[in-house]
This record gives C-alpha cells, structure tokens and sequence, in this order.
C-alpha cells in the first residue's frame, strides 16, 4: 500500500514524499484510514514504527476543512508527558504541514511564558503541550477549548507513570465531548484502559505488538562487566568499531552523563551529554547538532529514551541498565527506527543481575551474552543469576593479596588504639573501621 492509497490530500504527500517516506508502516496503514473516518482510536504499537506520522497526519488532514465555529482556540490538542516528546511532535507537524496553512504551536515547561501568552492569543489550528504548562495556562483562563475537535493523547502509559492520571482527566474533562479522541500507547492494560474507558466512545483498536515481542530489526547483546573500570574499557571497544556510525550512550545519573561525555571528548570522540539538568533550548541545540552530525556520540539518561528520533543512530549503549524494566524497551527504540537495523549493547556487572533478570522476563527472551577476545570478565555469572567470587587474573593476584593484607592491617592497628585487642569494637569504631576499608579499596569510577 502507498500513501496515495490511504485517501491523504495532495499537499499532505507532497510533504511525505519530500520527507523520504515511500510506503506507510504498519501502525500508519491501520490507523490513518480509521482516524480520516472520524473513529476514535485506542492504538499501541513497539516504539519507533512510525505512530507519530499515524495521528499527525490524518489530523492534518482534518484541519484543511474550515472550522465549523470561529475563535481563537485550538481545532486539534496532542498532550505528551515530556518537552522532548512534544518537540518531535511538534517538528513533525511543521515537516508533514509545510504546504498547509495551518497555524501550530506548543506548551512544554522551561520556555518563558509571555510568549505562550501571545501564541493562545491567536487563533490555532493544532495545540501540542505537556500536561503540566497545559494546565498552567488553563487555570489562569488562557486556553479557549470551545472549537477543539480532536484530542490526541501520545503516549499515554508514560504520562500514568509520571503521574498525570489527574491532569489528564482533568484536560478530558475541559473540552467538548463531541470530540474524537485517539490515544497512543506502548501498552494497553491496567490503567491505561481504564483511562480509555471513561474518556473514549466505542474506540477501534489497534494493537500491533507488546513489549514481549522483540524488536526483529535490532540486535541486541549483553557483555559481561567486573565493575566500572571494566564497564568503561568495554566501551572504548566498541566506540571505535567502523560499524558505529552514532552511538547513544545511557547512564544511570545527570551527573554520570556529564562526567563521561567530558571524558569521551577529551579521547576524541564528537561527544555531547543530554540530561534532565540542561533547559530546554540547550537540549534542542544539542539535538539538532547529533542530527548534523556534529556529534557522533550522545551520552544521556533517560530523558532520550523516549522522543528521540535520529534514524543514523547505529547504536545504543547501555552503559548503566535501567532501573525500571519497561525504559529498556524505550531506550533500545531510538536504533533501529524507519525499519533500519541496530544495534542495542549492555554492559552488566555481577550487582545489575536483578535488573537483567527483570529486562529478560518483560522482553520474555533470554539476551545474547557476548565476549570481546582481551577483555572477558573475571566474575562468571553463577545458576541463579548473582555473580560468583572473582577468580583474580594471574597478574592482579599480588595487588590483591597487598590489598587484603592493608585492610586486615590497618582494621588491626585501629583495635589496638582503641584498646578493644578482642575485636568488640563500640559502634563508633566500627563505622570507622568500615570507612577505612573503604577507603583503601576505593576503585575510581566514571558514572
């Protein structure tokens, strides 16, 4: 099926054919023909298929007809949980809408808010905005919901996690219900459906896939790590392999995200960080100088794992796994998108087992476990998925051995001083012993 078959106007795809899209995907064949109907429209589908384009342009579409009253509020309103998510949103429209006069705009936090003021002012075609600047404006009466036709909710199961159950409803509840509704999900269970429930009418049903099934095209592969210092030479590896074209790098910390993208600069590669830290304007420069190519590696935490869409990203490099089990599934989207291949590697040590057993059970496949030839770990993961003692390499034995014999050393003179020979150390003395121990084993890490 091409776009011409799906009934879009002409102006539509002159736009998408500019943009290097030829044939629909799957999600866009089976939503498009059901939103131009006027259906409203419950859809889930594994990130980075292309949903985006299947709610912008059919409600791009919709836009073209005069509206049916005049005034100064949005026809169309796309509510997303994250500024990055609503930028994308927003870029698209302006690509898919560049031979439509329509009037667009948005509302996302860490942007001043006289000129948000000056844009509701003004008549809008289609409003994009996060829940919580949405819900600024509303209550100080600047939103005019009186001519909206259709509210879109992007990302649905992300906004309940963050906690936007209420505004959402909230929201529903401030526009018409005349109104088609579509909403996009990675998942529909829980409380998802029960959203859908009370703010759909009979909704279609698109589900294409669970965060169970795989995502074929991407290729993904564990490497066994000992710690950090470990982690950060596996890294090295694969950053200077010529497959890499760009690498997205994920760390646990904002902090952890800056110290290595310093680190990674100063060894040559084109490196920027991306963290929660950083406004607004920073992170879109910072965006558009990857999609430039200006930076061959991104280091960022989760707020990239959700929203950011460069299809020359070649891989995605985990170096700290996540701490919820479905990010996984998010951060391994932005490779492999448009229906490319990717590539997804994680880096795990023996004290990231439990979220590797989590990641396992939610994708319900055992990951491919890889080792590089010179840097294989010490620490062999045992049967029951917590890491076994290190066997220290034969050249690391003295060092160890040195360490060990300080520690013990050290822990016995404090006994001494403190004349407790028998060891009965008071609480106070134990947090000191435990403090040199420490100390004397301290490993730097990166993040």
């Amino acid at each position: 099926m091409s776009f011409e078959q799906l009934g879009l106007d002409s102006r539509i795809l002159k736009a998408v054919k500019g943009s290097g899209f030829n044939q629909p995907t799957e999600i866009q064949r089976r939503a498009i023909p059901l939103v131009l109907a006027g259906k409203d429209l419950l859809a889930s589908a594994q990130t980075g298929t292309g949903k985006t384009a299947a709610f912008v342009l059919p409600t791009l579409q919709r836009l073209l007809k005069p509206a049916a009253s005049r005034s100064v509020g949005p026809r169309a309103l796309v509510v997303t949980p994250t500024r990055e998510l609503a930028l994308q949103i927003s870029d698209a429209v302006v690509q898919f809408g560049r031979f439509c006069r329509l009037t667009t705009g948005s509302l996302v936090g860490g942007v001043a808010y006289p000129p948000q003021y000056r844009m509701l002012a003004k008549p809008l075609d289609l409003l994009v905005a996060t829940p919580g600047r949405l819900l600024d404006h509303m209550n100080q009466g600047r939103v005019d919901f009186s001519r909206l036709e259709v509210l879109i909710l992007d990302e649905a199961d992300r906004m309940l996690d963050m906690g936007f159950i209420q505004p959402v409803k909230t929201i529903a509840a401030a526009v018409p219900a005349a109104r088609q509704t579509l909403l996009f999900s990675a998942t529909l269970e829980g409380q998802v459906l029960k959203i859908a429930k009370a703010l759909m009418k009979h909704p279609e049903r698109v589900q294409l896939a669970a965060n169970r099934n795989r995502h074929a095209l991407i290729n993904q592969r564990i490497y066994q790590a000992d710690d950090a210092s470990h982690k950060r030479k596996l890294l090295a590896h694969h950053l200077v392999q010529d497959e890499l074209t760009q690498a997205l790098v994920f760390t646990a910390t904002k902090r952890g995200a800056r110290r290595m993208a310093k680190v990674l600069d100063a060894q040559g590669h084109a490196t920027g960080a991306l963290h929660g830290d950083m406004s607004q304007s920073a992170r879109k420069r910072t965006v558009e100088s990857m999609r430039r190519g200006n930076i061959r590696v991104l280091v960022a935490t989760d707020v990239a794992a959700r929203g950011l869409d460069i299809r020359s990203i070649s891989h995605v490099i985990n170096f700290d796994l996540p701490s919820v089990a479905e990010d996984y599934i998010h951060r391994i989207g932005r490779t492999g998108r448009a229906e490319t291949s990717g590539t997804a590697i994680s880096l795990v040590t023996p004290e990231d087992h439990p979220k590797l057993s989590q990641i396992e059970r939610l994708t319900g496949r055992k990951l491919e476990r890889s080792v590089i030839a010179g840097l294989e770990p010490d620490a062999r993961p045992s049967q029951n998925g917590q890491g076994a003692k290190r066997k220290p390499k034969s050249g690391a034995k003295l060092g160890s051995t040195r360490r060990a014999h300080n520690a013990n050393k050290a822990t016995s003179s404090f006994k001494k001083r403190s004349g407790n020979p028998r060891g009965k150390q008071s609480p106070r003395g134990r947090i000191s012993a435990d403090r040199l121990d420490a100390k004397l084993n301290k490993r730097p890490e990166l993040g």
